[in-house]
């Protein structure tokens, strides 16, 4: 049966994830922090921590954000144990996930390439 298995963790990591999406919104509204999405969440194996990743949307004040958001951590994880049915919340550590930004830059160079002509023969 090659059925994939979904471990506990994982689905405590979704679950998290819908949740903290809602509440990373919220304190960053009530903080007035740039704006921040959730775009992942992973939980250690004990449950004990949750790594959550956010990305900006101006990339320029991502280290605003996450400043602010490391500050609010026990707040949001206060929360975030209100909404959730879990014995113990994890500690909540905020990390930058840079791949869009990253993303954007290599879209960018891909888009400021010269046209190679149809037909031609490429150096």
């Amino acid at each position: 049966m090659p059925t994939k298995s979904f471990h506990r963790t994982d689905r405590v990591a979704a679950q998290l994830r819908r949740e903290l999406g809602t509440l990373v919104r919220a304190a960053v509204a009530e903080h007035g922090l740039p704006s921040v999405s959730v775009s992942d969440v992973e939980v250690t194996r004990d449950m004990a921590h949750a790594k959550v990743f956010v990305t900006a949307l101006q990339a320029e004040r991502a280290d605003e954000a996450m400043k602010g958001l490391r500050a609010a951590a026990p707040e949001i994880r206060y929360r975030l144990a209100r909404a959730v049915k879990l014995r113990h919340v994890p500690e909540l550590h905020f990390h930058y996930d840079d791949s869009v930004d990253r993303g954007e830059r290599i879209d960018n160079l891909l888009r400021d390439l010269p046209d190679v002509g149809e037909g031609e023969p490429s150096p």
